[in-house]
């Protein structure tokens, strides 16, 4: 009987296609099986927010948490890495690293950082209270209130392996950012399963942004400039260019978050005032830590308290560091600062998120100075819509 000969090729290719199939058929079979409900053992909450908005503020109220790990926007080293981006090009990039830094996977800093030997290599890493207790750093206890002076004097020279070691260690991981523009970028992270994802979404009446951020304009230049797609060029922003951008994205993510959201959203979206927060800091606060999945300590009270009631809305250099000051006053303090003709600016490139975020517009500087004149308006009897934007 002749035999037939099967050339090895065509052997491998039938293999190929066999197992293709098979593995075809286990994921169409699979996707009928019912689906684990679990959730990761961890909560992942992102602060989301713009510059000189209090997000740095709102981070703290986190950070002393002694059930979270924190950190500052970690993805400054991707936007000072590759400052020649746009906002937009980076955004994936920076995702990925949010992503990696929930999931405690510090090796994502490679690419930005590869020297990296200590904690002190991290961004703003002394205003974590993770990284300046244990099992970061031995000076402090977890219940420790810490501030950033004392932690930079104790804690700066423990190895960079630390941070990766303590995120593993809590049950909340809490990132700040300032750099999403667009909350569709992060949908694959709210459908993520190895995730638990919560964002709370930080807003401020823009007027009381721009005030803020003519203290920090050197600070914010290159950041500027990826903002408004200069290819590496540093922009001061006397046009308001980069607030009208701003200003934009606060309404495109709330607009998606509250206008027919998708499912996926359900309960893992919370936008809060910044002017809200400084007038009932409890309450807000007590708001934002339901939402979190977290309990607020007697000690947490007391801090909260101290931070709030200090005297006056703080010093010039002190633009991006947490003091003790007076918080309702830090809110208001545009209003005697800025020029009418500056808050007319403001108010043409920003209207619509300040008539969608529910702040009330001026019409004259006596409108402006006259603080008995309450300008945030009750916060859910508003309408908002594109219209208001258009």
């Amino acid at each position: 009987m002749a035999r037939i000969r099967i050339p090895s090729a065509i052997i491998i290719l039938l293999v190929t296609v066999q197992t293709g199939f098979l593995l075809f058929m286990y994921a169409r079979y699979s996707s009928f099986m019912p689906q684990s409900d679990e959730k990761p053992s961890q909560v992942h909450i992102l602060i989301l927010s713009s510059w000189r908005s209090g997000s740095s503020f709102v981070g703290q109220l986190f950070s002393q948490h002694p059930s979270v790990f924190y950190l500052m926007e970690p993805a400054w080293h991707v936007w000072v890495t590759m400052y020649q981006n746009s906002a937009q090009v980076l955004h994936m990039a920076v995702r990925d690293l949010v992503r990696s830094v929930f999931l405690c996977d510090m090796s994502v800093f490679d690419a930005y950082m590869p020297w990296k030997r200590n904690l002190s290599d991290l961004f703003q890493w002394a205003v974590s209270r993770a990284l300046c207790s244990v099992p970061a750093c031995d000076s402090f206890q977890r219940t420790d209130i810490t501030t950033e002076m004392a932690c930079k004097t104790l804690c700066g020279r423990y190895p960079f392996s630390k941070v990766e070691e303590a995120c593993k260690t809590y049950s909340h991981v809490v990132i700040k950012e300032v750099r999403f523009f667009d909350l569709k970028v992060l949908y694959p992270l709210l459908t993520d399963p190895s995730l638990n994802l919560k964002i709370i979404h930080l807003v401020r009446d823009p007027r009381a942004v721009v005030k803020s951020r003519e203290q920090s304009v050197k600070a914010l230049a290159r950041d500027n400039g990826i903002v408004l797609s200069t290819n590496g060029t540093k922009v001061e922003d006397s046009k308001y260019e980069v607030m009208q951008e701003i200003c934009r994205s606060h309404v495109q993510i709330y607009e998606t978050a509250t206008l027919k959201p998708p499912n996926f959203l359900k309960d893992r979206y919370l936008m809060i005032r910044f002017e809200d927060l400084v007038r009932d800091p409890l309450s807000e606060i007590s708001e934002m830590y339901k939402f979190a999945d977290l309990s607020l300590t007697p000690v947490l009270k007391s801090w909260i308290y101290n931070i709030t009631h200090g005297q006056g809305p703080g010093k010039k250099k002190e633009a991006f560091k947490i003091t003790s000051r007076d918080a309702v006053s830090v809110s208001q303090a545009w209003r005697n600062v800025l020029s009418f003709q500056k808050i007319k600016k403001i108010q043409e490139v920003c209207k619509g998120a300040i008539n969608m975020l529910g702040y009330q517009l001026v019409d004259s500087e006596k409108e402006q100075r006259d603080l008995s004149l309450d300008l945030v308006l009750p916060r859910r009897q508003n309408q908002f819509s594109w219209s208001s934007f258009n």
